[in-house]
């Protein structure tokens, strides 16, 4: 497991124990000013939720990375794959282009050769 993730479940391990060992703390009402009004309500729950809610976001986001890289890195290797078949087409391309030069290449050195051999002939006959 990487190390942030350790060191993630090492925290919320820590406030998850810390709220069981303070729950009647946590519970206990408080007046908390809002700005424009005061209300009594217990602060360490409303902290908690606030905590659990920022996780949640945390781990939305985590997944939607996750997702988002795994989606770029399928589309790059269709990519890849692509250009390596482009790139074999093209090579058959070039052997055949070049198995068609050099069979030119052959018969005009066999023709070369034949007339040459034909010359040879007969100038022997003669």
């Amino acid at each position: 497991m990487p190390l942030r993730t350790v060191a993630l479940l090492i925290v919320l391990a820590a406030v998850a124990l810390l709220a069981a060992l303070n729950w009647s703390a946590f519970l206990a009402p408080t007046t908390l000013s809002l700005g424009f009004a005061q209300v009594q309500a217990p602060l360490g729950l409303i902290m908690l939720v606030l905590i659990a809610i920022l996780t949640a976001l945390f781990l939305a986001y985590l997944v939607y990375l996750q997702t988002t890289v795994l989606l770029e890195s399928r589309r790059h290797a269709k990519e890849l794959q692509a250009q390596r078949e482009l790139a074999d087409q093209a090579e058959a391309s070039r052997f055949t282009e070049l198995r068609g030069y050099i069979d030119s290449r052959l018969g005009e050195v066999e023709n070369s050769l034949g007339a040459q051999l034909g010359e040879m002939r007969d100038r022997l006959h003669r």
